[in-house]
């Protein structure tokens, strides 16, 4: 119950939510834009990208989970696998435009390459700002609905204090 009270107080607006996002995930993001650079060095990119989208994305998520969207605990199993499979699509979304300067430029420039990684990075996670905030952690009620269970909340505690502790005892004084 202590979570459920954090996460509903702990709520971010959207703007805030932003901020923190780019934050949290431009800050990973740029990371591992060097990390793909640096292990492209040793591996295939794509095989390099894969990494390091999935161990991003691992790191990011707990960020998203804990900072960026107030929940301010661990990002659960189906919340990694939902942000699991948007990251497979950012992915696809990189490669694709690391494809594409691939056949536009024969030999694109290192400072190039970032570029086009990057902004096809933050393009996808513009997109995974929406997804993450309205899909993986987004509030399963309406603040009416949120009030209505805190008032039966409220009810239940005053209705179990206000309960003998015998119960057998009041039988007998009735």
């Amino acid at each position: 119950m202590e979570t459920a009270r954090r996460q509903q107080q702990g709520a971010p607006g959207t703007f805030t939510a932003f901020a923190r996002f780019v934050l949290c995930g431009g800050g990973v993001g740029l990371a591992s834009s060097f990390a793909v650079a640096a292990l492209a060095s040793w591996i295939a990119w794509g095989l390099a990208n894969a990494l390091i989208t999935a161990v991003s994305t691992l790191f990011a998520t707990e960020l998203h989970a804990r900072f960026t969207f107030g929940a301010g605990v661990r990002a659960t199993g189906r919340q990694h696998a939902q942000s699991g499979g948007f990251a497979a699509a950012a992915y696809a979304v990189t490669c694709v435009a690391m494809f594409v300067l691939q056949q536009l430029v024969a030999t694109p420039s290192a400072a190039l390459e970032q570029g086009v990684y990057l902004f096809a990075s933050a393009l996808a996670g513009v997109a995974r700002f929406a997804v993450l905030r309205l899909v993986v952690f987004a509030r399963n009620r309406s603040p009416v609905a949120a009030a209505d269970r805190t008032t039966l909340l409220v009810h239940a505690t005053v209705a179990r204090e206000a309960a003998p502790a015998d119960p057998v005892a009041l039988d007998r004084a009735a």
